[in-house]
């Protein structure tokens, strides 16, 4: 007699629906919660880190417009990237010299996973 009472138990519990769920389910395909933090879409920090406790806590930093000092390095070094192609002669060399500077301060002080190679001229 147990045999015969456990399929009809578990059909029974495949048929029973959760009206609270369902309204749930209804708002996350109607894409009310994609704002919520952790939810939704992907945070954008810009760059991949193989930490996620280290990806959060540049995340803060970024939203209370706190940079790291490796931060504003790169940010330099590109600036300065950007402008090489332009230059020429002992300038270029000038600049290649105080990129290759900032990109070693730049490895000392960033994460092992986010370093860069210096510049050969």
């Amino acid at each position: 007699m147990d045999k015969k009472k456990e399929p009809f138990e578990i059909e029974e519990r495949l048929q029973y629906k959760d009206h609270m769920s369902e309204i749930i389910q209804k708002a996350e395909r109607e894409g009310h919660f994609s704002d919520l933090p952790g939810k939704g879409k992907p945070l954008k920090i810009g760059q991949d880190y193989l930490n996620p406790e280290e990806k959060q806590l540049y995340k803060t930093m970024k939203d209370n417009h706190v940079l790291p000092r490796w931060v504003e390095l790169a940010n330099k070094i590109d600036s300065l990237k950007e402008t090489l192609p332009e230059l020429g002669g002992k300038e270029r060399s000038k600049q290649v010299k105080q990129i290759n500077k900032l990109v070693k301060e730049y490895n000392y002080a960033c994460p092992p996973s986010l370093q860069r190679n210096r510049i050969l001229d």
